[in-house]
């Protein structure tokens, strides 16, 4: 699908920007891979360690509506992972969050219709399922408007969706290489906001292969969410640190007890797929009628129960102490 294409991925200096652009090298030969962000000596750092010839680096915001109209020019593909993400720095700086978050994701729309892209994906997250937080209203906002984007568009725009998951093992600011670092500081009991915490296990490279995917599987309007295990708290503590001993610090401004990807309240709108589900839109499309029950890969799915809901305190699936132990993850994150 990426052979001799271009593909722009915003935000593309972060840890599933680096990884989606290691594994599009080493899987296709595309045209152009574009890296759209602000920070130039993030950019600097990846030109060390990515000389393909096929790498673009633009420096530029979400915000800059005409920057991106800029980046986007000959692209075929695009990939949303711009977003401001910490939940109490989204509490304490709020329109900030809206700016990037909401403001930013019009513009990349935008863009993209401006410039005719085929296939727009954009990075959600579970904080956007019945939101309590800043960032978490702020994604819901953003998915909304790419599901909406389709209609925007028309029948011959662009193709817009979403990929929902919750936090990603091993990226910038997620727990895992939080405590790593704990650990190597010497610090004898590890930070735990709440004992009972619950949240999702999606590893770096799973997400980036599940992304990949659903440009394949995409009809536009899907919000797509993966089937992935749950890991409690005390669990991964005691996998990286040999004990269950902690500090309990209090839960942070704006954060949850567990992790919510699919609420009850979209149940009827939710398809499960052997690996994933789909929400489907709450809208309709004025230019066609979509059979989200089979997508472009073939795949079938089927309406899941009434009061179904995709929660981290109650998925069947969890990982152990010991599967997090096999799993290394001391060593791979």
């Amino acid at each position: 699908m990426f052979d001799n294409k271009s593909i722009l991925i915003t935000g593309g200096t972060g840890s599933f920007g680096k990884r989606f652009i290691k594994h599009i090298l080493s899987q296709y030969n595309p045209k152009r891979v574009i890296v759209f962000s602000r920070d130039e000596l993030k950019q600097f750092e990846m030109q060390q360690d990515f000389k393909h010839p096929a790498m673009r680096y633009f420096i530029g915001n979400v915000r800059d509506k005409e920057r991106i109209i800029t980046g986007m020019r000959g692209v075929d593909y695009v990939i949303h992972a711009a977003a401001l993400k910490q939940v109490p720095a989204a509490e304490y700086n709020p329109m900030e969050c809206i700016k990037t978050n909401i403001l930013g994701a019009q513009n990349v729309i935008d863009a993209a219709i401006e410039a005719n892209v085929k296939r727009v994906i954009a990075l959600s997250t579970d904080k956007a399922a019945n939101p309590v937080n800043l960032y978490g209203a702020t994604k819901l906002a953003s998915d909304k408007l790419f599901v909406a984007a389709n209609n925007i568009a028309g029948a011959t725009g662009p193709r817009f969706s979403v990929v929902r998951y919750g936090n990603v093992v091993g990226s910038r600011g997620s727990v895992v290489p939080f405590f790593k670092q704990k650990l190597a500081d010497g610090l004898k009991l590890l930070p735990v906001t709440h004992p009972a915490m619950t949240r999702f296990w999606l590893p770096l490279q799973q997400g980036v292969e599940f992304v990949v995917k659903n440009f394949s599987r995409m009809q536009g309007g899907e919000i797509f969410v993966p089937k992935i295990p749950s890991v409690q708290i005390l669990d991964l503590v005691e996998a990286l640190s040999g004990t269950r001993d902690h500090d309990v610090v209090g839960i942070r401004p704006g954060e949850k007890m567990h992790e919510i990807m699919v609420p009850e309240e979209v149940a009827h709108q939710t398809i499960e797929f052997d690996d994933h589900y789909v929400i489907t839109p709450a809208i309709s499309f004025f230019d066609k009628e979509l059979d989200y029950f089979t997508n472009k890969l073939g795949e079938t799915g089927q309406k899941v129960a009434e009061d179904f809901e995709y929660h981290s305190g109650t998925n069947p699936d969890f990982l152990s102490v010991n599967e997090l132990v096999e799993l290394d993850i001391v060593a791979d994150y």
